[in-house]
């Protein structure tokens, strides 16, 4: 009788026990650098306090210290797995300050380099969630397709993966025939891996039991909270900039935003898949309707002349905006742009003061504001779960430690 009554004391105890636990910032469900203040009584979850601060670079002061054409390498390094997002937005708010307006052959190609970056990321972000959840099979899938993406982009700029492709006034090298064409076997052959994905995962009781009804969020939370990209839309929130606020040329083109229902873990990783589906249809229709024409502005006081020296050579780009800074004046004021990244809003906000650099320059990084929902996510459910719930995120480092 004792020892029933010892071992029932025990239990109380082991049962209303809180202790606090640290994950990460060294540990590899956490996306790169991320630390986690969890509060835990047992098994389940009090609380979540992610810690940031650990990848810093001071990008911002960064920009404020550059020319603004000379920014765009540095944008790479945000979300590093999809510099070309982090390319467009940036060089669309300088021209949105410029007032610059790019030619139409420029605006199909963004849109193939964004799309083709948004596949990139979600092909990593979907492989590394299986992995951190037992499915190792599907992150070799989603590299074997990632590679044939960072060969198309080797083609375009000669880069995998610091593209520093897009420039103000429109892109740095023009789309060959031969990229074209292997872009499109690309579009051919995707889709059928993509049902392999689902094929493995979908009906997986496994990914199913570690995903449905895990991490569930409401469409007005998400919205409180800030969320974007797929785990905004993965609450039924049909929001997406380039059908709510259409910029390039996505007003021109015939696609579908995917939606969740529940707003849990698997409603992300459906959503995901939709969007890369839907990025498929947009590349082939820009592959189509892609017009000749110049890929870059005629104007020498904002790009440098072609096939010089001066691209390769930074202090010979330095002197041109030097020389030119007294013809071109950068006009005062400020402007906001953003575009649709894989992750999310995606803004830059920059104060002009009418000098060649920004006076200030603020990034509204996805990542940033996806994180403030990981404790809503997580309280009540199990310590397990926040390895799902921080996967289905998709989180780099790069861009919200900026």
């Amino acid at each position: 009788m004792s020892d029933k009554i010892e071992k029932k004391g025990r239990e109380e105890i082991i049962s209303t026990r809180g202790i606090t636990l640290n994950m990460g910032p060294q540990h590899p469900s956490c996306h790169g650098v991320l630390h986690l203040i969890l509060d835990l009584q047992g098994e389940r979850v009090m609380k979540v306090e992610p810690d940031i601060g650990y990848l810093h670079r001071g990008t911002e002061k960064i920009a404020e210290n550059l020319f603004y054409p000379q920014f765009v390498p540095y944008t790479d390094r945000l979300d590093y797995l999809s510099g070309m997002s982090n390319n467009l937005a940036y060089v669309q708010a300088v021209e949105k300050l410029l007032a610059i307006e790019i030619p139409e052959r420029a605006k199909y190609i963004r849109v193939i380099a964004a799309e083709l970056s948004r596949l990139s990321g979600h092909l990593l972000g979907v492989g590394a969630w299986s992995a951190d959840v037992g499915a190792m099979t599907v992150l070799l899938y989603a590299f074997r397709e990632r590679e044939m993406i960072l060969d198309l982009f080797e083609m375009l700029c000669g880069a995998r993966m610091t593209y520093s492709y897009l420039r103000v006034g429109g892109v740095r090298y023009d789309a060959t025939e031969e990229f074209k064409e292997r872009c499109r076997e690309f579009c051919r052959v995707f889709p059928g891996r993509v049902d392999e994905y689902e094929r493995l995962l979908t009906g997986n009781r496994i990914w199913l039991k570690r995903n449905r009804g895990i991490g569930i969020i409401s469409a007005d939370d998400a919205i409180n909270l800030g969320l974007g990209g797929p785990n905004l839309r993965g609450s039924g929130v049909r929001y997406d900039i380039r059908k709510d606020e259409p910029y390039l040329v996505y007003d021109r083109l015939d696609f579908e935003v995917p939606l969740g229902t529940v707003g849990d873990c698997f409603d992300r990783y459906v959503v995901r898949l939709g969007e890369m589906r839907q990025s498929v249809r947009i590349i082939e229709q820009c592959l189509r309707d892609m017009p000749e024409g110049p890929f870059v502005v005629d104007m020498p006081e904002i790009v440098p002349p072609p096939k010089q020296t001066i691209y390769n050579n930074m202090e010979a780009l330095i002197h041109h905006f030097k020389y030119v800074s007294d013809s071109f004046k950068v006009p005062e004021g400020e402007v906001y742009s953003a575009i649709e990244s894989p992750k999310g809003e995606l803004g830059v906000y920059i104060v002009s003061d009418g000098t060649e650099k920004p006076y200030r320059l603020k990034i509204r990084v996805p990542t940033f504001m996806n994180l403030q929902s990981i404790d809503h996510m997580s309280r009540g459910g199990y310590f397990a779960d926040v390895v799902a719930v921080v996967s289905s995120l998709d989180p780099v480092m790069g861009e919200c430690d900026k």
